[in-house]
């Protein structure tokens, strides 16, 4: 059968990775790939002129005509070369990674409902809201743990980049969403919705 592409996206650390990973557990890795957003980037140097960082939440800073590409090849039984991103250097890593198609490709991204042609490849999508003060919080933490960030750098480049991205870009491509997701809800209503997910991706290959 065709696989079947669900897109999973929403603000930096709102959740949308974790719920992916989720759902990859659940379906299992015979079922389900994982397409991240973030393995796109164009990095410093190596971009197109005017595409790049060092805005990475910016639309231009990920090269979205390579990830349709790879994406169409997926959805047609083909396998690829995913690229590999490096977050402590900026730059794409010189490895790249073979992926091969399962019945459900989860293409993970803040900026994936936002991108017209990517979102037209996608047969359900779901948007994880999360407010502004807790998606700092979560990223604080992981950048300086996971990115060799420092505490004041995260400070200026949410405050200068993610923060107003999000508003311009993230947010509102949440209108494109077949299913919104409230990370801080309770642990009930989240599970619920997460049930409702796995469900309609059940049916998606069925």
């Amino acid at each position: 059968m065709t696989p079947k592409v669900v897109g999973i996206s929403g603000g930096s650390c709102s959740g949308k990775s974790t719920l992916a990973a989720h759902i990859h557990e659940s379906l299992g890795p015979d079922q389900c790939v994982i397409l991240p957003q973030d393995d796109y980037f164009f990095g410093y140097g190596d971009a197109p002129e005017g595409k790049g960082g060092p805005n990475f939440d910016h639309p231009d800073a990920v090269d979205f005509d390579k990830m349709c590409t790879q994406l169409s090849l997926l959805k047609l039984g083909h396998a690829i070369d995913r690229p590999l991103y490096d977050f402590p250097t900026h730059l794409p890593k010189s490895e790249t990674a073979l992926t091969e198609p399962r019945p459900i490709i989860l293409v993970d991204g803040i900026l994936i409902l936002h991108h017209a042609p990517l979102r037209q490849l996608f047969d359900l999508s779901v948007f994880v809201r999360c407010d502004s003060a807790l998606r700092f919080e979560r990223r604080l933490e992981r950048d300086v743990r996971e990115r060799g960030r420092t505490a004041d750098s995260v400070r200026e480049v949410f405050a200068s980049q993610v923060d107003p991205m999000h508003e311009k870009y993230v947010e509102p491509s949440q209108v494109y969403a077949d299913v919104v997701i409230n990370s801080q809800q309770s642990k009930t209503v989240v599970t619920s919705k997460f049930s409702a997910v796995l469900e309609s991706i059940n049916t998606l290959i069925q």
